[in-house]
């Protein structure tokens, strides 16, 4: 388990205007939003414009964390960005979102591939890299266009996934309370995939139980690296793939559901942006910094993984 000091400096999100509303998925397959609902949480999710990419909503997300801590982009020298949904093959998203950022000094960047999981991967990345020494600050983006590669003929997949960006600014720390833990790690299955066809597809009852197994792996190591009990943990920031899931989790460890931070029915499931979206929602509210929050995501490959970090 890797361990690093980092100090979180801001956070940001962008999430598109246009929706599509469950009673708009009624026209298209044959499914009904009292299903939706009761089988996944999900009300609506968003959808980026045609002309919009992964790096204009990366761009956008980056912006908000940077306006709002009135950030010095010049201090920025590494841009990692999580997304299965990048603009093209090369050059990286990161590439662009830093060309639209404006950065022209020396600065590291590159995209990473772990699907719903990728942010927690890109934040480790980003905390290691920091540690070294080398870098001064670190932007980290979790961006998707799923709608792109939705197939809106299967009803089992197309319920699910929106569009959306988040984005986070960390720092290397020398304060002992800055001290954040990591878990990650993959699994070789297909059971979750984005296949040639460029269309998801998924089982959906065998995703269920490895992500419920998963995510109670991944908030018990968080707390016995870090000699914790549940009670000293003010959030839990969860990949928001299906209600169901998390409700699994909390009654399996005795968690309250209000200790789970949860937009599933705004959004539905956002792949890499889910978990950073989720934290800038959380840290929106200034009651909410200087606490201990575990990011704990799953995806295809499978991935997983979770983070312990102080806000």
């Amino acid at each position: 388990m890797n361990q690093a000091q980092i100090k979180v400096i801001s956070s940001g999100k962008y999430i598109p205007k246009e929706t599509i509303t469950n009673q708009d998925l009624e026209k298209m397959v044959d499914t009904n939003h009292d299903w939706i609902v009761s089988r996944t949480g999900i009300v609506k999710r968003h959808k980026a414009a045609e002309q919009e990419e992964s790096s204009d909503l990366a761009y956008h997300a980056a912006m908000d964390a940077i306006k709002k801590a009135n950030y010095d982009i010049n201090q920025i020298d590494l841009i990692i960005v999580a997304s299965i949904t990048g603009d093209q093959m090369t050059p990286a998203t990161a590439n662009f979102v830093q060309t639209k950022l404006g950065i022209t000094h020396e600065c590291m960047s590159f995209d990473i591939n772990a699907a719903c999981t990728g942010f927690v991967y890109g934040l480790e990345i980003a905390a290691s890299m920091l540690a070294s020494g080398r870098f001064r600050s670190a932007l980290i983006i979790g961006s998707e266009k799923l709608t792109k590669v939705v197939d809106y003929t299967d009803r089992n997949t197309c319920i699910l996934f929106g569009d959306g960006a988040g984005a986070l600014i960390v720092e290397p720390s020398e304060k002992k309370e800055d001290q954040v833990y990591f878990y990650n790690a993959a699994k070789p299955d297909e059971l979750l995939s984005l296949t040639v066809e460029r269309y998801i597809k998924m089982d959906g009852r065998k995703v269920f139980l490895f992500a419920v197994d998963i995510m109670q792996k991944g908030i018990e190591k968080m707390l016995n690296e870090s000699n914790l009990t549940i009670d000293d943990i003010d959030a839990i920031i969860p990949h928001q793939a299906n209600i169901r899931i998390i409700q699994a989790v909390s009654k399996a460890m005795n968690i309250p559901m209000e200790k789970f931070v949860l937009n599933i029915e705004e959004y539905g499931n956002t792949s890499a942006a889910s978990i950073p979206i989720s934290l800038d929602e959380y840290m929106l509210d200034q009651k909410n910094r200087n606490q201990k929050v575990i990011l704990v995501g799953f995806g295809g490959g499978f991935t997983y993984g979770s983070a312990l970090i102080n806000l």
